[in-house]
């Protein structure tokens, strides 16, 4: 995980041709006051290994645009007339860096000898042939640096010259990423995030009141901690200072105005040139409304695989070679192993960087854990990871609750942990209890308001404290690795050092996990449910990854997203809908429904029941939110305090 940023003095950006209505100058933002080190301390908490600055400044004379380096952290936001009646503008790249792939030691901004600049956020995963020792920065750099130049190509390759296009470029790789790049013979920048918006980028358009144009992968500070009273109740209207960046890939190129001599760049958002990706991306699925005779089928195969499942959880749990499964679904196990590659894509040892392994010795080193409940979906990846990780490693499991043993996150965890040590006995697993008192957190909540801006709600500000809890690993573990009652063995405090973090987010959006999705349903039958998770899939990037992102990343982690892999959300639009849900069915059975026949297909039993719970409920953050702002929970319920937003720090210090 990085922490990137780019601040843009000097230049006139036009960003009319964008489709969006948050880009128009006339807007009215709220006020955010901040400097360049409070930038710098915010990406160094997501990228601890180094922290590096590098402007280019580019200067408009009467033989057009010329570009040089400089470096010194110096930042003006204006125009700068020199001695000679040139103009002076300025890019000031930022590159904090997590490094977790390569052999080389890697410093961010990254610049080539022709002057490109480089900041990225991101992992390939696949879709680009990247070596194993290679960092996935330093290839992408060469790889940018072949490309074409004329800026306008819209397809992978330039017609013009055969080199690849730069949208060609991101558009092939699989995996999260975002990413700054100043591509210096074309006078161009280009910026933007990949199609799921898995990692964080936000924006700050230029307006007539503040023409400085920024990009940061989180804000160092929140409009709340700044806002007096009489500025919260006159500026609720105002549009966030900072707001997620809409996927794409964008360019910006530079040129003199012909009236006023300065330097003008116009912004233009670039299809996707990958059609498999753009296909994903419409999440149009194959097979929506079942025939009668489909439903006949599902229904007599559901009825047996039920019963199957009952008889399967009353004997042994089974192993890998000798088990009787229930009968499952073919699509199940199409599933399963796209999900497994997916994991193993993620946690293969030659992606973590050798100087983190090197300083740790080999019984301390754990090189992934899970945000874990115990239910549904982090069990999958626990079960899986256990699959792609060599048995000598332990698996931290990150457990964060607000009502210490009594939270129903913490109960499920407990039952998940004896479920995993039966279907994996070889492995130990250390279960990290993270007890938390939210009136013991106020500097911690303030601090989590500015990771989780623009989203500004107590339902964001509590799933964000419950992550940035989660991620940082600092809790208890117990000094056994059997299933004997816990209060036989002595408590340890301990930190998890993995820097690799896996999260199950995705789950929910593509398999009917909602209560809103069975409300679609009983609204709208086949058609409304995946009209539904289609606009799940489709604004996860803006009510989701961004935050969470920011909020996991806060304590220098990186989180991976294995059912967001692009073969994965494939699949699932590849299996008919029915199959992946069953919403006449109830909670725990019927949604989820092929999620919960891969637990079954691991052995996970237990887990294959259980309803969904939501992190903010499932560790009782919400609860003592609702008491501490609204007095009850009856009184937060009344106000639908989830989407109550938060205007000043009195509302929740």
């Amino acid at each position: 995980m990085c922490g990137i940023a780019l601040i843009v003095s000097g230049i006139r950006i036009d960003t009319s041709s964008l489709p969006f209505d948050s880009t128009s100058p006339t807007r009215k933002t709220e006020k955010l006051v901040f400097s360049l080190d409070d930038l710098k301390a915010a990406l160094r908490r997501r990228g601890p290994d180094s922290v590096c600055a590098e402007k280019v400044l580019l200067q408009l004379g009467e033989n057009g645009i010329s570009s040089f380096a400089e470096h010194g952290d110096d930042v003006s936001c204006s125009e700068r007339d020199n001695a000679d009646g040139t103009q002076t503008a300025k890019l000031h790249f930022i590159g904090a860096t997590l490094q977790l792939r390569g052999i080389n030691p890697l410093v961010q901004p990254t610049v080539d000898a022709s002057g490109n600049v480089l900041v990225y956020n991101g992992e390939i995963f696949g879709g680009l042939q990247l070596a194993s020792d290679c960092s996935d920065t330093e290839f992408l750099m060469r790889t940018l640096g072949e490309c074409c130049s004329c800026g306008s190509c819209s397809t992978d390759y330039c017609v013009k010259c055969g080199k690849s296009s730069i949208p060609g470029v991101l558009s092939a790789i699989k995996g999260p990423w975002a990413f700054i790049y100043w591509q210096d013979s074309s006078r161009t920048l280009w910026f933007g995030r990949d199609a799921f918006g898995r990692r964080s980028l936000l924006v700050h358009w230029p307006t007539e009141d503040d023409s400085t144009f920024l990009l940061s992968s989180v804000s160092p500070v929140s409009p709340v901690q700044q806002a007096s009273e009489y500025e919260a109740h006159n500026e609720t209207g105002c549009l966030s200072y900072w707001e997620e960046l809409p996927c794409g890939i964008y360019s910006v190129y530079l040129d003199a105005s012909n009236s006023s001599g300065y330097l003008v760049g116009e912004v233009k958002l670039h299809e996707y040139t990958n059609s498999m990706l753009n296909e994903l991306i419409k999440w149009e699925r194959i097979s929506v409304e079942p025939s009668s005779g489909d439903l006949q089928t599902f229904c007599h195969k559901f009825s047996r695989g039920q019963h199957a499942m009952h008889l399967a959880s009353l004997e042994a749990v089974p192993n890998e070679t000798g088990s009787i499964q229930p009968a499952i679904s073919m699509p199940a196990h199409i599933l399963l192993n796209a999900l497994k590659e997916s994991v193993l894509r993620r946690t293969s040892l030659y992606t973590i960087y050798q100087a983190v392994i090197s300083g740790i010795r080999q019984e301390e080193f754990v090189p992934v854990a899970i945000l874990f409940s115990g239910g549904l979906d982090s069990m999958i990846l626990a079960a899986l990871l256990d699959k792609c990780l060599a048995p000598s490693f332990e698996i931290d499991l990150l457990n964060v609750s607000f009502d210490g043993q009594l939270a129903p996150d913490r109960k499920s965890a407990k039952a998940g942990l004896n479920e995993l040590r039966r279907v994996a006995p070889s492995r130990r697993w250390r279960l990290v209890e993270i007890d938390a008192d939210l009136s013991d957190l106020v500097l911690e909540t303030i601090h989590v308001m500015s990771l989780i801006n623009p989203a500004n709600t107590y339902m964001d500000l509590n799933i964000g404290i419950a992550l940035w809890l989660a991620s940082g690993g600092d809790g208890w573990v117990s000094d056994a690795n059997t299933s004997d009652n816990d209060d036989n063995h002595a408590w340890i405090k301990y930190k998890s050092n993995a820097k690799i973090l896996l999260v199950g987010s995705g789950a929910d959006e593509q398999c009917a996990g909602y209560g809103r999705h069975r409300t679609s349903y009983r609204r709208g039958s086949w058609l409304g449910l995946h009209e539904e998770m289609r606009l799940d899939m489709q604004r996860i990037w803006r009510r989701n990854l961004g935050r969470d992102d920011r909020c996991i990343a806060d304590s220098g982690k990186e989180a991976r997203f294995p059912f967001l892999d692009e073969d994965v959300i494939r699949v699932l639009l590849n299996i008919p809908l029915w199959e992946v849900a069953n919403l006449d069915q109830p909670n725990g059975i019927g949604d989820k429904k092929i999620l919960r026949e891969v637990a079954e297909l691991l052995g996970l039993y237990e887990s294959a029941v259980l309803p969904k719970r939501a992190i903010q409920f499932g560790s009782r953050i919400a609860r003592e939110s609702n008491r501490k702002n609204f007095g009850s929970n009856r009184a937060a319920n009344q106000a639908s305090a989830g989407s109550v937003r938060i205007y000043r720090k009195s509302n929740f210090c």
